[in-house]
């Protein structure tokens, strides 16, 4: 059973599996209640797409709603992240509770074996015991995203598309006639896709004003609310003068103060350190602790040395071999052993060389 987003790269992971003889069939899952009639028109779309790919493909497709459930597991911690003034992740959420947990049990009941994604990772097995890996195309690699998957759920996932890079599926998509072959790829936050983000936060969010200060705690400006903002944000801060571009460092949600430092390599963006919860093991069980690998702390940057240096109630502390720019906490540290994805966390706390005057968070 392939989940059928309407786009060209889950088109091309019932491909893939269709060549290597096995009976494919897809389901389309709806996992937002559209609120405008640009969103209708979107979801529309997408399910008009991934009818006519299976269509095209011979393979049947069946729909499901998964609303309540993405709302409970994946929104709502969502909306509770940023009411902390932290800046979340959904997209691993989704793929936990949502793609590999409803859809996989959503599959088992139509009689699936395995569920497959057009996700760009890989999975192999040793000895009873899987592993996640990164995808061949780099550029495109999304195991980042994946880190929570469980043993369970790798057992019974296939990942089609681990191989090949992006161009290669397109031009397999054009030659077939798929007519998502140049569609464009979706991006925002999973399932709901790209807003106006500040605009669609504020809907369940009320703005909360407050001041825009430096580390010396003079203010230079305000904010419409700490949510709307992340660590090393330039755009929309409305304020300049000399000295450079200003970049968010920081947030208190005790004071509601927007910190904020000038440079794009001001110390106070540059951490050292970093503390992570919400520990989550591919292989069900953490590392000996010292232990070293490679780490990215977010899905836009390439991995960089650390190591973990210990590991106590839930909570990993990891020293990086070199300063790592807006560590965010509310994002994910995603660790790695060559291709291999361990595992990861969600940040809580960043240590840099400069920040812990105004910032205070040291880890």
């Amino acid at each position: 059973m392939v989940g059928m987003s309407g786009g060209v790269d889950s088109a091309i992971a019932a491909v893939c599996l269709i060549e290597r003889g096995f009976r494919v069939s897809g389901l389309f899952m709806k996992n937002w209640e559209e609120d405008d009639t640009a969103d209708q028109c979107t979801a529309a779309e997408d399910l008009a797409d991934a009818q006519s790919v299976c269509q095209t493909l011979g393979i049947p497709l069946y729909t499901v709603n998964f609303s309540d459930e993405y709302w409970n597991r994946v929104f709502a911690r969502f909306l509770d992240e940023y009411r902390a003034g932290r800046t979340p992740n959904p997209d691993v959420l989704c793929n936990r509770d949502i793609k590999f947990k409803s859809f996989l049990a959503r599959a088992q009941s139509l009689g699936a074996d395995y569920i497959a994604t057009g996700h760009y990772a890989g999975i192999e097995s040793h000895r009873d015991e899987w592993s996640l890996v990164r995808g061949s195309d780099r550029n495109k690699d999304q195991s980042y995203f994946l880190y929570m998957l469980n043993q369970h759920a790798l057992s019974k996932s296939l990942f089609p598309l681990a191989e090949l890079h992006k161009p290669d599926v397109r031009q397999l998509a054009a030659k077939l006639g798929l007519r998502v072959h140049n569609k464009k790829d979706s991006t925002g936050i999973c399932f709901i896709g790209e807003r106006r983000f500040k605009n669609f936060l504020s809907r369940y969010l009320p703005p909360r004003p407050g001041n825009i200060v430096n580390l010396d705690n003079c203010v230079i400006g305000h904010h419409d609310g700490l949510m709307y903002y992340t660590i090393g944000q330039r755009q929309g801060l409305g304020i300049g003068g000399p000295g450079g571009p200003w970049y968010v460092a920081d947030k208190d949600p005790t004071t509601n103060r927007l910190i904020v430092v000038q440079g794009r390599d001001h110390p106070s963006l540059l951490s050292t350190r970093l503390t992570a919860s919400s520990l989550h093991w591919v292989r069900g069980s953490a590392p000996g602790t010292p232990y070293r690998c490679s780490a990215k702390t977010r899905y836009s940057s390439s991995d960089e040395p650390c190591v973990i240096e210990r590991i106590a109630a839930g909570t990993a502390t990891v020293r990086f071999t070199a300063p790592q720019r807006a560590v965010t906490p509310g994002q994910s540290v995603v660790f790695y052993r060559g291709r291999r994805c361990l595992g990861g966390g969600t940040i809580t706390a960043a240590g840099a060389p400069a920040r812990g005057t105004a910032a205070g968070n040291a880890a």
